[in-house]
């Protein structure tokens, strides 16, 4: 138990000394005062709309994720899932230690539902799984439009289309629950990049630019990749320091390279902060009180073990 205890302090202070080496090292990139001056001129009606165009797409990835459980046996709502999905993102978000928004979930609905850990996990990752593939599938989509990468347009072509055979044979031989509906939820994993890009588009206009938009959203989209690295909070410090590096590679604006994935994070933040409603009013989900995430956290090594 002690072990557990020191292990969960040191991946919280791993995050956050990760985190804070990665903004140590953008701030000193790029120039504060010129960031603070560059918000507070941007279009506050493009900002309003980068987040419902954000708000959108996790909606679509609410309902996403909803289509696993489906599979596996756990009906839910949609609208009870999306108010779990918020919890989740406020815990990704704000709370860089502890069992995290997935394994607080899974906690959540394998002690409310008596559905076992593994089937919820399975559904987790599949769900994760399909949106690592559409953003691969967009961001393959980009490097066309980009000449100065010099990749042969066949490469990203070929790529996506034997990777995407690849994944859905092993899913139909090995995982058939979760193959399904494989169309209609990879659509969805579509819809939600697609209107995370669309958001990082109203950022660009919010900021005022009019030039092309290719090199910026192919960095964006790499960033979200790297954000995936578990070793920051939020993805933040990982996604400006792609985009500051990937402003040098292609010649661009630094400032706007960073400002674009400082707001992307404010804007998600903006929403995520929203979870910490059904802390306060647990009865919204249908509880007296929500487990707590050290509870959650020793549940799931139970499971485990």
């Amino acid at each position: 138990m002690a072990q557990k205890k020191i292990w969960r302090a040191a991946k919280t202070v791993l995050k956050i000394v990760v985190t804070t080496g990665a903004l140590y090292w953008v701030f000193n990139k790029v120039e504060p005062k010129d960031l603070k001056e560059a918000l507070l001129a941007s279009n506050p009606l493009f900002l309003a709309l980068a987040f419902i165009a954000y708000t959108c797409s996790i909606v679509i990835a609410s309902s996403r994720l909803n289509g696993f459980f489906s599979n596996m046996g756990l009906e839910l709502s949609e609208r009870y899932n999306f108010k779990l999905y918020l919890l989740g993102l406020f815990y990704n978000l704000f709370l860089p230690g502890g069992v995290g928004g997935d394994g607080y979930k899974i906690f959540f609905l394998r002690r409310k539902f008596k559905v076992k850990g593994r089937h919820l996990l399975s559904a987790v990752f599949f769900d994760r799984l399909s949106g690592l593939w559409a953003l691969c599938l967009i961001t393959s989509a980009l490097v066309i439009f980009i000449p100065r990468l010099e990749i042969p347009n066949e490469i990203p072509i070929v790529a996506v289309a034997l990777g995407t055979i690849a994944y859905y044979a092993v899913l139909r031989r090995y995982f058939t629950v979760y193959s399904r509906h494989f169309i209609k939820t990879h659509i969805k994993a579509l819809g939600t990049q697609s209107m995370q890009v669309v958001c990082a588009i109203f950022l660009l206009y919010a900021l005022g630019f009019e030039g092309k938009f290719s090199p910026y959203l192919f960095m964006f989209l790499l960033s979200s990749l790297v954000a995936v690295v578990p070793f920051t909070v939020g993805g933040l410090g990982a996604r400006e320091m792609v985009n500051v590096y990937g402003a040098q590679y292609f010649e661009l604006n630094e400032h706007l390279a960073l400002l674009i994935s400082l707001l992307f994070y404010l804007t998600s933040a903006a929403l995520a902060a929203l979870g910490a409603y059904f802390i306060f009013r647990p009865q919204k989900l249908g509880e007296e009180r929500l487990p707590t995430t050290e509870e959650a956290e020793m549940g799931n090594d139970d499971e485990n073990n």
